[in-house]
């Protein structure tokens, strides 16, 4: 068996990291592509591998030069017209090698793991194409594949039908030839198809002539959970860097990503801060049958907008500010206390401290296993430290730990004599027991209260996270003012605008389900404390905070969860 690597293209949507040198020569956390996977092929005692070069060819060559002669035997083909030519012709170039063995043919701009070529080469099926269940971020020639692993229809891309896209499977761009299946199948059509149709195709054309000619042998091989990735720009890169990186970084990496994880579908998400139960079908077919509408036009501006969600919470539109996310709001308050001393309890969501000076953060921290505290221990705690702003978290973020609602007045009644301003960000409210009666959006508190703002983030018990949407309520309608002043006038998307239009209509199914997440999280809770090396901290939130006892430390459990993504 030989192997065949097409790498005379250009890679011209990598930009910079192809000015000078091939696609294959781009590194992939410090290992260049080409030789990841020579390495690879060297472990299957191929009898040769052959590239077909083009674009920066000879650096390519110089760069391989003798350093991998004792494991594999390299030759190379030359195409001098790479840049009028797409890979039909690299291959039409390979055709005579193509027949003289049992061949692996790869692109050159792969990357994927060593057991990917296990499966290829040790099958017994002799014609071969591996083949990835579809997902979103994939492009290209997809297939149809039958019970049998029979390939039954070539899709190209621009035939490719999102109706269909649940039956589809995408070529990885790795194949198993037979000498005869090239002899006699592939290359006789390759050089009739390059005769009528050019040079400037693409090579799975013709394997999808010889399956509409019912004389083809291959197969499908369709992988499980084989990572691998198609690098052809920046982000592929730096997604394809992600999945392959070091297994002590990988959690690393994929925090500092902080979203965006549809890009990685077969990745559990344990930070999943949303209620699962919501919102429903019918809501969002209503948002996708106006996707058109909404996409093709401007959103309405902050007036509109606080107009709604005033609507939304039931409070007046001079009381609240809409913001793109929670996170967008967060922002404008701590710059308004840029220059205060800000009380944070901890543990917290850590956008607020973040947005702070150290020096400006005093910290409180509750004495007990559990992070438990009331509004006594908070008013002994702050009643010297000269702070203008306490941020309270209810219920607090990751503890769960909830304040009840008579306390959190009692403590913003102290906060009003202390001219301290209360920031209460009430964004897990809803899963509260009792949860109807525990917020405190209502016109009458906030009247009453005029120092204390009331945050809540739209994301996390709306399950929208996607359209960003938080709002600030509260009665200093000065502050209001200038906070809308701060943020752009379409801060907020139309997207975002029209759920906020229409989330009366399912008020009711917001309410039953979090009613059920509430009596899924009781199961949740018991079937945790049957771990044996975690104690499980009781919450009222949609998370559990939990303490690692035993058998690993805290940071081996998480990459443990990295480890099998």
């Amino acid at each position: 068996m030989q192997a065949i690597i097409l790498a005379a293209g250009m890679g011209k949507r990598l930009g910079e990291l192809t000015k000078n040198n091939t696609k294959c020569m781009v590194e992939v956390n410090g290992i260049r592509l080409i030789d990841r996977m020579i390495t690879q092929l060297s472990k299957f005692n191929l009898n040769r591998l052959v590239i077909v070069v083009g674009y920066e060819g000879k650096k390519l060559i110089d760069y391989i030069g003798h350093r991998y002669d004792d494991i594999l035997k390299i030759e190379y083909i030359n195409n001098p017209i790479y840049d009028r030519t797409n890979n039909i012709y690299s291959l039409a170039l390979a055709k005579e090698e193509l027949c003289k063995d049992d061949t692996i043919l790869l692109e050159s701009d792969l990357i994927f793991e060593d057991r990917m070529l296990e499966l290829l080469i040790n099958h017994r099926d002799p014609d071969l194409a591996l083949v990835a269940k579809y997902e979103t971020w994939m492009d290209g020639t997809m297939v149809c594949v039958d019970n049998d692993r029979n390939i039954t229809n070539f899709v190209p891309k621009e035939a490719f039908c999102y109706e269909n896209a649940d039956v589809y499977y995408k070529t990885v761009n790795i194949y198993k030839f037979s000498s005869e299946f090239s002899k006699y199948q592939y290359v006789p059509f390759l050089e009739a198809y390059c005769r009528v149709m050019g040079n400037n195709e693409y090579y799975e054309q013709v394997l999808r002539i010889l399956l509409h000619l019912h004389s083809s042998t291959l197969k499908a091989l369709p992988i499980t959970n084989e990572k691998w990735y198609e690098i052809d720009d920046v982000q592929d890169l730096d997604i394809a860097s992600t999945i392959f990186s070091d297994k002590d970084i990988k959690w690393k990496e994929y925090h500092k990503r902080y979203g965006g994880y549809w890009r990685f579908p077969q990745m559990l998400d344990y930070c999943y801060l949303v209620n699962p139960f919501f919102p429903p079908k019918r809501m969002k077919d209503e948002l996708r049958a106006n996707f058109d509408t909404l996409l093709e036009n401007y959103p309405s501006g902050m007036q509109i907008n606080s107009l709604l969600a005033g609507k939304y919470f039931g409070v007046k539109q001079d009381y609240i500010v809409v913001g793109n996310g929670a996170a967008e709001l967060i922002k404008v308050v701590m710059e308004e206390h840029s220059g205060d001393k800000v009380g944070i309890i901890y543990p917290t969501f850590d956008e607020y401290p973040n947005r702070l000076r150290k020096e400006q953060i005093v910290p409180f921290f509750p004495q007990n296993k559990n992070f438990e505290y009331t509004a006594e221990d908070l008013m002994a705690y702050f009643e010297d430290k000269n702070i203008s702003l306490m941020m309270l978290i209810n219920p607090d973020n990751p503890s769960g730990h909830f304040m009840p609602k008579n306390d959190v007045l009692q403590l913003a009644e102290w906060c009003a004599i202390k001219g301290i301003r209360l920031l209460v960000d009430e964004s897990f409210v809803d899963f509260t027991y009792g949860a109807v009666d525990n917020s405190l959006l209502y016109d009458d508190i906030l009247t009453a209260y005029p120092h204390m703002m009331v945050m809540k983030s739209i994301s996390k018990s709306y399950g929208v996270p996607g359209l960003r949407l938080g709002i600030l309520a509260t009665a200093d309608i000065d502050l209001i003012v200038r906070m809308k002043k701060e943020v752009s006038i379409w801060n907020i998307n139309s997207f975002a605008e029209f759920y906020l239009q229409i989330y009366g209509k399912y008020e009711k199914d917001y309410i039953k389900a979090c009613a059920k997440f509430i009596a899924e999280r009781e199961t949740f809770y018991t079937e945790l404390q049957s771990i044996p090396y975690l104690r499980v901290i009781p919450s009222q939130a949609n998370y559990f905070l939990c303490e690692v006892i035993a058998k690993y430390k805290g940071g081996e459990t998480m990459r443990v969860k990295v480890r099998s993504v």
